[in-house]
């Protein structure tokens, strides 16, 4: 059955995270759904980086609810290196989605440097275009409620501790490209 993908990604002291979480088609509408009822009034998206402790707390245990998976690509890198990581990351993470025959993957946009993704997505995918159904977008995570989770999972996991158990049901692989 193919998935549906959507990326995020977390730095935190000097490593790269990028989240990737898996969604079966059947899952795509009850995941929204649930996500978007988490909104506060007014809200347009959850960042896990700028809510409060507790509620941090009560959205990962309702996001581990969910019937999805996350696998996490870590690297260490610097600043300097922090966009080579991402696309050695990334490069993987679709080799791995091409293995899967996932059907979609959203990035989370980063703007003028959705580019460099799109170069290693073209480089991925280009000797074996009609082979594969894996389309690609950047949306805005304003846009997709399911970057969300990628967000949460990244934080959580790049926190440590008590956060990265809570966050750990959701987590299917970390893989070290």
């Amino acid at each position: 059955m193919p998935v549906h993908a959507f990326i995020d990604e977390s730095v935190r002291d000097q490593r790269y995270l990028l989240c990737m979480t898996l969604v079966a088609p059947a899952q795509l509408a009850p995941s929204r759904r649930e996500l978007s009822s988490l909104l506060l009034p007014g809200a347009r998206e959850l960042h896990f980086k700028k809510e409060k402790e507790p509620r941090r707390r009560r959205l990962i245990d309702r996001i581990a609810a969910l019937e999805v998976t996350t696998s996490i690509y870590l690297a260490a890198c610097t600043r300097k290196t922090e966009e080579e990581t991402r696309q050695k990351c990334l490069e993987r993470a679709v080799a791995d989605l091409l293995a899967k025959n996932a059907h979609r993957l959203v990035l989370d946009s980063r703007d003028h440097r959705d580019l460099h993704d799109r170069r290693t997505m073209q480089k991925a995918l280009g000797h074996r275009p009609s082979k594969t159904e894996l389309t690609y977008e950047h949306l805005n995570s304003t846009a997709e409620p399911l970057l969300w989770i990628s967000d949460a999972v990244g934080w959580c996991f790049g926190a440590g501790g008590t956060w990265r158990r809570r966050a750990s049901r959701l987590i299917d692989s970390v893989i070290e490209p």
